[in-house]
């Protein structure tokens, strides 16, 4: 890709950037939120067009209108967001547009034999015959790969592949993407997270604010130098907390059962636990072992079979989401598109979505658009939330890690009771995340209440005061993080050890 520029209203995503892609090799591409290495990649896919700059394959200049040409180019790529459609099997999303056919009739035996000669191939499990809509996101993810796979693509772009998968499924993919590697696939591949860059990267391109900042040989950089070429600062990757007792109970959760949507069996089985002031709890364990069900009972957007749950000793099981929060429960939801915003909305309007009928924000039913504006402003500026046209940016058009900032302002800024924040930092550049860490500590020492979500081992590891491990929708165990060992809580997680938690 040589000099590649393209420009929105308010922003140049790209600005004059040339990225050289190998043969066989992995090559990073590295930036903060916002630097445009989704954009960067939107141009190669076909999905934007650049107002100036070329694109060669093989020394011939070629020209890639929309996703079918990259596709006939030999070009795939894993979106950031899935590009799924959710009422269809994972089978269907796999073949689509490419079905086998024989005099005008659907070949799906054949398709599937090839696709789960791939899964069994590559390591990729996926149930062929469930509905997207019904799976978790790790394994719509695979089923993205698969997508690229069948397509026989010989040039693979991740975006952002990791942000929604478990530790074991990260270590899975690298080893995916080392065999794609070693059959001369040649993978670009978007990351914020450093480790990974330096486990399985030959090369990394670093991008900041839509520039070229270099490209250099992994092996002979460090996390730190990496860090600092993305931010142009140092970044201190230790979370920072001072200890302290836990005050009252907060959350009370008791005999919580939440039915399946997927099958039978429950998804969460008599669950009991408490939360209290100035403790940060985390809930963690493999994607798909009951979390999220359990998240979607507790914040009012599943009702639970049985079980109830009470902030500050008032019962809120049979409440409404608006009579939670005004109870002081906030959310930062696993996904960002289907729970967190409304992607049509304008920036503003999403961060008063659960404010905008309060007193501050309208008179006798009509919108104060003024103090929406200002409101807007100080989160925008406060929280760094960087976007092309200020508050009046439509949230679709905004980079992943800026959504998710614009969704943390809007809930710690509502000064919860209890924060529910479930995979905060997913899609965030380590200099967001070190800020988004920060927030969480800072409630935790004004003595409120933090239920966590993660699968990143180091962040529960790093950011808990108790770690509560769900296996199969039961909790298993019970770990102090100062005590315990990633090894031992890995365990845990798969269901390799139990002991009644507490």
């Amino acid at each position: 890709m040589l000099d590649i520029t393209k420009r929105f209203p308010g922003i140049i995503a790209n600005d004059n950037i040339t990225l050289r892609l190998k043969k066989g090799e992995i090559h990073a591409l590295l930036g903060e939120n916002g630097a445009g290495k989704s954009t960067l990649m939107s141009v190669l896919f076909g999905l934007y067009q650049p107002e100036e700059g070329s694109i060669r394959m093989g020394g011939h200049e070629v020209s890639i209108k929309d996703p079918n040409d990259a596709n006939a180019l030999g070009i795939g790529m894993v979106h950031q967001h899935f590009k799924l459609v959710e009422c269809f099997t994972v089978l269907e999303n796999i073949i689509m547009g490419v079905e086998p056919s024989k005099y005008g009739f659907l070949q799906k035996a054949e398709a599937r034999e090839k696709v789960m000669a791939l899964s069994d191939k590559y390591g990729l499990r996926v149930d062929p015959d469930a509905k997207v809509e019904d799976i978790s996101v790790g394994m719509q993810q695979r089923t993205e790969i698969l997508k690229m796979l069948y397509r026989e693509n010989e040039i693979l772009i991740f975006d952002e592949p990791t942000a929604v998968l478990t530790p074991q499924e990260i270590e899975e993919l690298m080893d995916i993407m080392r065999g794609l590697k070693a059959e001369g696939k040649s993978i670009l591949f978007i990351t914020h997270k450093l480790n990974e860059i330096v486990a399985v990267a030959d090369r990394c391109t670093v991008l900041r604010k839509g520039a070229y900042m270099g490209t250099v040989a992994v092996a002979d950089s460090s996390k730190e130098e990496l860090s600092r070429m993305m931010v142009g600062r140092d970044v201190d990757f230790a979370v920072r907390k001072k200890a302290r007792a836990p005050g009252q109970v907060v959350l009370e959760v008791k005999g919580v059962t939440v039915a399946s949507k997927m099958h039978k069996n429950n998804a969460v089985k008599n669950v009991s636990f408490q939360v209290r002031e100035g403790e940060i709890v985390c809930l963690a364990g493999i994607d798909g072992n009951g979390q999220t069900e359990f998240v979607h009972a507790l914040t009012g957007l599943v009702k639970p079979a049985s079980g109830s749950f009470s902030l500050r000793g008032v019962d809120m099981t049979r409440d409404s989401i608006r009579e939670r929060s005004k109870l002081g429960l906030s959310h930062i939801p696993e996904d960002r598109h289907k729970h967190g915003l409304v992607l049509d909305y304008t920036l503003e309007q999403n961060l008063v979505l659960e404010n905008y009928w309060k007193q501050e924000f309208q008179n006798r039913g009509f919108i104060r658009f003024k103090a929406v504006r200002e409101y807007a402003e100080r989160l925008i500026e406060q929280y760094d939330i960087r976007s092309g046209q200020g508050p009046v940016t439509k949230a679709r058009s905004m980079s992943g890690g800026n959504q998710q900032k614009a969704i943390v302002a809007r809930e710690i800024d509502k000064d919860p009771e209890l924060l529910v924040a479930v995979q905060p930092t997913r899609g965030l550049d380590v200099g967001a995340i070190e800020y988004i860490h920060r927030q969480i500590v800072a409630q935790r020492d004004q003595g409120k209440a933090v239920l966590l979500v993660s699968l990143e081992l180091d962040e529960v590891m790093s950011l808990s005061d108790r770690i509560l491990v769900m296996y199969e929708g039961e909790l298993v165990g019970e770990l102090d993080p100062k005590t315990a060992t990633v090894e031992e809580l890995g365990l845990y997680m798969a269901g390799a050890k139990r002991k009644e938690a507490v």
